[in-house]
């Protein structure tokens, strides 16, 4: 877990749960990530502030950065975030929710 979270990260994590509940599109829960350390959860959303139907770094804390592109947005965030997915204000992982999905 020392590596930081890069939408690079986020498309290998995708491949590796591909047809089960560990991704979007197959979830029907809200994607989202967890600081892990903290335990900070927080919705992962758009540019513009609007919930996103898809993991992205982009719209989340400030905080959370560890690198910016060239225009300044969010390229990697730190390595105790990890994405999942929230129902009913309770986070689940990506494997909870692929086993909670099956």
């Amino acid at each position: 877990m020392s590596r930081p979270m890069t939408e690079h990260v986020l498309r290998r994590e995708n491949l590796a749960y591909i047809g089960t509940g560990g991704v979007s599109a197959n979830a029907k829960l809200v994607p989202a990530f967890q600081d892990i350390e903290t335990g900070r959860i927080e919705i992962a959303r758009l540019q513009n502030g609007c919930p996103a139907s898809v993991h992205i770094i982009v719209g989340l804390p400030e905080e959370w950065a560890v690198e910016h592109d060239l225009c300044g947005h969010i390229s990697a965030i730190k390595a105790t975030v990890i994405a999942g997915f929230v129902r009913d204000k309770t986070f689940y992982t990506r494997e909870q929710a692929a086993q909670l999905i099956s």
